[in-house]
């Protein structure tokens, strides 16, 4: 076998009820030492042959060989041991231990009796000192950012002398800075001859770190190549089976006066931030983490108290007291964690649609079930939600139908004013085309948008005008003639 192989798939075949293919004879191989970019649009097969190779599922059928030697039945303590790691995007971290503690959870130095505190700590600043990061190792991860909480999870990998990583969207939740770092991270474990499995819907980054691509579709491999083999445009026909012309696609209509305005708004460390959003603009709000974009909104969504400031709608102050004053003004708010903050994932598309107009289409406390039903099934139609029913459980829609869902809600709801914060978060390619498309039907229907984003082709892509933020204060508002990436980092890290 050759030397330079450190995984490799023969047929790997899985099924489930209802989903015949999940894998449908999977083969492949990883090169050591390699960073090996898995593509493919949500249900493509991705997930479920990341579970296979980390031992979380058992294969109906095929062959899986580590280091030339076939495993016969991978369980995840086996996977450990044969040096293979999953960084998934929700992280398995205990939040009220320390980093040392999280990164020795489960393999703690000491003995029977006792843990050796002294030796944890000292070995997790050795591993991380090797990515060339300075921490506290005492230091409670409840504690860190998003982007910190990532590195501990690679450092447990490390600890843990993994040979085989694998990433799944690993810098969703990260700002560009983070990324970078991130990447130079990768960059030293390969070095070190540890092979990446890199998962993601950025297909800007995977040319950035990517050696080899391949390219899931319906439980099938359809593409393998180096990167440099195959252009985005052919990468994204093969993700999605058909071509998306225009990532970002044109509008070709007019932006009408001003629906909300902010004055001076101040609350918790945000300071005085002033903009207009017009009707049917999308306005970005650009930042690091920490800007204070989402908390920014959030106080005009009432989720949040404001201290200080105005809010203007349609030129009339506006100064709800709850979310639920600021819904029947006519302002919606589709926050980043769709799944935790924006659905009832045990809940049917209906019930998820309907509940923020059940006031408006009862009589007397008991629900038109009529006009319930006309409402909702209007929505799945027009933003074409794909699903068999509108009965089917939010939790298994796919990230971008989760999001139409969302969107119906507050189209129900008759919003004026739509906050999209990380809009297309979690989302494959293809529907990230229908998201845009959608927003862009919004704006044509007069409503106006708000989009937070921390990718920066999307806000340069999709906005009107782009407002950058920087430790909770407003540093420049650019018009479209002013956008560049050097632009928005150069206001975004406080540079005035």
């Amino acid at each position: 076998m050759n030397q330079n192989i450190i995984l490799e798939l023969q047929g790997i075949t899985k099924s489930y009820p209802g989903v015949p293919n999940a894998l449908d004879k999977v083969s492949t191989t990883l090169i050591r030492g390699k960073t090996h970019a898995l593509m493919g649009e949500n249900g493509a097969g991705k997930s479920t042959l990341i579970k296979v190779l980390s031992g979380a599922l058992t294969p109906d059928s095929g062959e899986l060989y580590v280091e030339g030697e076939l495993i016969e039945h991978m369980t995840p303590f086996i996977a450990q041991k044969l040096g293979i790691g999953v960084i998934y995007q929700e992280f398995n971290l205990v939040t009220s231990l320390s980093i040392a503690e999280n990164v020795f959870l489960g393999n703690m130095q000491g003995n029977a009796v006792m843990i050796d505190r002294a030796e944890v700590e000292r070995r997790t600043i050795e591993i991380f000192k090797e990515m060339e990061i300075d921490i506290n190792p005492r230091t409670l991860v409840k504690d860190l950012t998003v982007a910190y909480m990532q590195l501990v999870e690679i450092v447990k990998a490390l600890s843990r002398n993994v040979k085989i990583l694998v990433m799944d969207e690993p810098t969703a939740p990260l700002t560009t800075n983070e990324v970078e770092i991130l990447f130079k991270i990768i960059r030293k474990l390969k070095e070190k001859g540890v092979t990446i499995v890199y998962i993601s819907h950025r297909i800007s980054e995977v040319y950035q770190i990517a050696d080899h691509i391949t390219v899931m579709r319906d439980g099938a491999i359809v593409e393998e190549t180096t990167v440099d083999g195959i252009s985005k445009d052919a990468l994204i026909r093969a993700m999605v089976g058909r071509e998306v012309s225009d990532t970002y696609p044109q509008r070709d209509f007019s932006i009408g006066a001003p629906v909300l305005e902010l004055r001076g708004l101040s609350g918790g460390f945000v300071e005085g931030v002033s903009f207009k959003v017009h009707e049917g603009e999308i306005l970005g709000l650009a930042g690091l983490v920490g800007a204070g974009r989402t908390e920014t909104m959030r106080m005009v969504f009432a989720a949040d108290k404001r201290a200080e400031g105005k809010t203007l709608l349609y030129g009339k102050e506006f100064d709800p007291n709850s979310p639920k004053q600021a819904v029947r003004a006519g302002i919606g708010f589709l926050p980043e964690d769709r799944k935790q903050q924006g659905l009832f994932l045990g809940l049917p598309i209906k019930w998820n649609i309907s509940m923020a107009i059940l006031k408006r289409i009862s009589r007397f406390l008991v629900l038109n079930k009529s006009k319930e039903n006309q409402t909702v099934q209007d929505l799945i139609r027009s933003i074409q939600i794909k699903t068999p029913h509108d009965m089917q459980l939010a939790k298994n829609l796919s990230g971008g139908n989760q999001q139409k869902v969302v969107i119906a809600k507050w189209l129900a709801a008759k919003s004026k004013v739509m906050i999209f914060d990380e809009p297309t978060r979690g989302i494959d390619v293809g529907a990230r085309h229908e998201i845009y498309l959608l927003m862009n039907e919004l704006c044509s229907n007069g409503i106006s948008v708000v989009m937070i984003s921390s990718d920066m082709e999307e806000l340069l892509g999709m906005s009107d005008r782009i407002v950058v933020m920087s430790e909770g204060r407003q540093m420049r508002t650019l018009e479209k003639h002013e956008f560049s990436q050097e632009q928005i980092m150069k206001y975004a890290s406080g540079m005035k």
